[in-house]
């Protein structure tokens, strides 16, 4: 990461369409690349079927997934109605999909126990 941080430094300042030039921070991509707090979450289709997934705004994801638009998930795509049935937050991007990759490795029967309990 820091010999991308030092290219960019020792490139020249792109010119930007407003006729600005776009500065690196002094503390290199630290502040773009935000740590979020991601979580986990399972929805429920209108079929029975359970979907899981991970995001850094619950809510904002599951509207996606509802409003059924482009930023849909393809499997939720005319499986409404759609039920928010379990969240956890977990922390960075890696631990999420960790976690998500094992809840999907789960039986149907544990992801209803997985859900009950939490």
């Amino acid at each position: 990461m820091a010999w991308l941080v030092q290219a960019l430094r020792e490139t020249p300042l792109p010119i930007l369409p407003c006729g600005k030039s776009f500065q690196l921070p002094q503390d290199g991509l630290k502040p773009l690349m935000s740590s979020s707090l991601w979580s986990v979450y399972i929805i429920r289709c209108g079929d029975g079927s359970l979907y899981t997934g991970i995001a850094t705004d619950v809510d904002r994801r599951f509207s996606e997934h509802s409003e059924q638009g482009p930023k849909a998930a393809k499997y939720l795509r005319g499986r409404l109605p759609l039920d928010l049935v379990y969240r956890k937050e977990i922390g960075n991007r890696s631990e999420a999909s960790k976690e998500e990759l094992r809840i999907k490795s789960l039986s149907v029967s544990k992801k209803v126990i997985l859900i009950s309990s939490g």
